[in-house]
């Protein structure tokens, strides 16, 4: 019989072989025994490592089948990955590969696992954000889960922003927004499905998929550009391809952008949201319990939700986007196109929104559509819905360069079908006050005999209508008073007729064009490289020239340094010569400088870029950087002063208090019911040990004999039997014996 000579080896091996089951069936532990010394667990982790291929394989073939198990095999591999970075070199790749081929096969717990493990190697380092955004960005749209979705869309959101914080990351960003590009692409292909009646056929899978895709493209992009994390063009050229999508949501969710509307298009309501509900929080106020916790809770609520209001009208009043469009003018013309051809398809809000937007760009970057002055004259009809809207595109599209031949027409539509005794007074006022604001920003497109007529309505008895008419009068004796009759044309106009002044003819500047904005600064900043350069040249010049030094006590030679002593009244000293150049270049400064850059170099696309960016430096550092808001209300006034937006109260001018709707009301009832102790009557509160109002009863009693004289209760007495006056009788002593 063979006899084991060393018991304590079989007692170790035992020993392990408990240790690895405990390690095996417990991975929490034996992740932190990892952490704490790799090399000496190297052997569990290769186990588990197998372990993990093998029910990956499984998986693969039967998803169903020990889920459980390998999520938890995959969470373990995640947090010590970096601690085999060789072993588990292929682990990210295997992971991104089973989310985006078998995603709709996964159950939900299996897919939260698995895109939370992904977003940990993430974080520790083991891939880029690139690889994380190249798996997340195709899961958005295949996710049925709000909640899921919401994970995604904070870690593709944060990790930019991070990624930003200190310096622009461009490697990310253009990365990513190459993808969104894509993500746009995929779907402008289709056929436009339209928005009108009941007519549309459900798309086609694959189409639901691409304008899936196309959404989560436009929301993400104006989630940076509104974050200001993204604020270039590339951001607003992937929006601006949206415009052109065939799918009414994307597309819809685009235009909003560039209007400047707080309006969400996202894809479903359970998106987060980050603002404050003020009905919600009014209506918890009313019926909870009045406690002073809770009043405070609502006001510190009020407060913020009032802040986020203010926050939103200065991004509104900051929105730039329109200014970088790369091809403004073909852009509008695709706009115009769709707007043209598939006008059969689309709603009347639609249709609006397209013609806001595109009369917007019109008049901000002074483009010539002129199809569109043709294609709106079909809706210029004091019936038609929102009328107003309409009017504002319209005018918002002329300008100065704008032919007053497209211009004639709609003039002369909209005096005959707004301006005529047969409409009401506020179909008048807004019929002038569209002209008006037409002709102020193209004075010809207005003809003498229809001017007369329509200053004639200054004398009606309307005020918004008189107003109107005063107003287009006070236009032309600004800006062409011969076009007025003599005894219209007023003191000042008629002098300056008198005395030869005339207006500027069609596509005439008041000022002609004598160089281009900003070149100064391109000219200023070469100048600035030029000298660096010849000062660096002149510092090599005097390498290896030392001057010798010598003792303080030897005398100095004839040639050397001569002291000047204070005694010495030949030399003065004055500065009348830096005064002289200082005030030079103040005078200089104060004149219009012209520079001569363009004349003596051929300017290239870099330098034209270069010159934006001075530009765009040049502004931010003119503005106070002392306080936040100085700056948004600079941003703001620039931006008033270079689009001058028309909204649709320019267009029906003063009226009539109108009523209220019911917010308006509640507004007014809850200004009101500030700083009261209790709601309703305080009448017969005061001396009763339990405070109480009134009954009906009591307050019929009381009224005085005059109120209640017509009323049928007494009139019914007068007139009643006797019949009825007994069995009346009878009743009040029977309840009297009750009582």
């Amino acid at each position: 019989m063979f006899f084991d000579a060393n018991p304590f080896w079989r007692l170790s091996s035992s020993l392990d072989m408990v240790r690895g089951i405990l390690l095996t069936s417990n991975l929490p532990q034996l992740q932190n025994l990892i952490k704490r010394d790799p090399a000496a667990y190297k052997e569990e982790f290769l186990q588990q490592w197998n372990h993990y291929n093998s029910i990956r394989e499984i998986f693969a073939i039967n998803p169903e089948e020990q889920a459980h198990h390998f999520g938890e095999l995959v969470t373990f591999i995640s947090q010590v990955a970096t601690c085999y970075p060789k072993e588990t070199a292929q682990f990210p790749t295997q992971i991104s590969t089973l989310l985006l081929e078998s995603y709709n096969v996964l159950s939900l717990d299996t897919k939260k696992t698995l895109v939370q493990n992904l977003v940990m190697l993430r974080n520790k380092s083991v891939i880029s954000s690139v690889d994380l955004m190249k798996t997340l960005f195709p899961l958005l749209p295949q996710t049925p889960s709000s909640n899921l979705r919401v994970f995604i869309r904070k870690t593709i959101l944060n990790d930019i922003k991070t990624a930003n914080l200190r310096t622009k990351n461009h490697k990310l960003n253009n990365a990513v927004q190459a993808m969104l590009f894509g993500m746009i692409e995929r779907g402008l292909g289709a056929d436009f499905v339209g928005d009108k009646g009941k007519t549309k056929m459900p798309a086609p899978t694959d189409s639901r998929k691409t304008s899936e895709e196309a959404m989560w493209a436009i929301i993400l992009a104006k989630e940076l550009w509104r974050k200001g994390i993204w604020r270039d063009a590339k951001t607003v050229a992937i929006i601006a391809q949206g415009c052109f999508h065939p799918v009414i949501k994307a597309q819809s969710a685009s235009l909003h952008f560039f209007l400047g509307d707080e309006e969400d298009d996202e894809v479903d309501s359970d998106e987060e949201n980050d603002g404050i509900d003020v009905r919600s929080v009014m209506h918890k106020r009313e019926i909870n319990k009045k406690t002073a916790a809770n009043d405070r809770k609502a006001r510190r609520l009020l407060k913020e939700a009032k802040k986020q209001r203010t926050k939103v009208t200065e991004s509104i009043a900051n929105f730039s986007a329109l200014q970088l469009l790369r091809d403004p003018q073909t852009f509008g013309e695709k706009l115009y196109d769709i707007l043209h051809n598939h006008d059969k398809k689309f709603s009347l809000d639609h249709k609006i929104l397209i013609m806001q937007l595109l009369s917007r760009i019109m008049g901000s970057h002074k483009l010539c559509v002129l199809g569109f002055y043709t294609y709106i004259v079909k809706y210029l009809f004091h019936k038609q819905l929102r009328i107003p809207s309409i009017l504002a595109g319209l005018a918002q599209s002329v300008h100065e360069l704008t032919p007053p031949d497209a211009l004639i027409p709609v003039i002369r539509k909209l005096a005959q079908e707004f301006v005529h005794p047969g409409v009401a007074n506020e179909v008048i006022a807004a019929g002038i006050n569209s002209i008006r604001e037409i002709c102020r920003r193209q004075p010809w497109a207005m003809e003498e005999d229809l001017l007369s007529d329509l200053i004639e309505y200054r004398k009606s008895r309307d005020k918004p209508v008189v107003s109107a008419s005063r107003g287009l009068l006070r236009l032309y004796r600004e800006v062409n008073p011969s076009m007025l009759k003599k005894k219209e044309r007023g003191k000042e106009a008629t002098m300056s007729v008198t005395g030869g002044a005339q207006p500027l003819p069609y596509g005439h500047a008041p000022d002609a064009a004598t160089d281009i904005e900003g070149l100064s600064l391109l000219e200023d900043h070469l100048k600035e490289l030029e000298m660096a350069k010849d000062g660096d040249e002149e510092e090599d010049e005097w390498n290896g020239w030392d001057v010798q030094e010598e003792d303080s006590d030897s005398d100095s030679d004839s040639d050397g340094w001569q002291a000047v002593s204070d005694d010495d009244e030949d030399i003065v000293i004055s500065d009348s010569e830096d005064e002289a150049e200082k005030k030079e270049k103040e005078a200089a400064d104060a004149e219009p400088r012209v520079s001569t850059l363009a004349t003596t170099k051929i300017l290239t696309p870099a330098d034209f870029a270069l010159l934006n960016t001075l530009k765009a430096s040049a502004s931010g550092a003119s503005r106070p950087a002392t306080s936040k808001n100085k700056r948004k209300q600079t941003d703001a006034d620039d931006l008033n002063a270079t689009n001058d937006f028309i909204s649709e109260n320019d267009i029906l001018g003063p009226r009539k208090k109108a009523k209220a709707d019911y917010e308006e009301r509640m507004a007014s009832i809850r200004s009101g019911r500030e700083g009261r102790a209790k709601f309703g009557s305080a009448k017969g509160k005061q001396n009763k040990e339990h405070p109480s109002s009134t009954t009906n009863r009591e307050k019929k009693r009381n009224k005085p004999i005059m109120m209640i004289m017509g009323s049928s209760a007494v009139k019914s007495k007068k007139t009643a039997s006797l019949r009825q006056k007994q069995r009346k009788l009878r009743n009040h002593i029977n309840k009297a014996k009750k009582s």
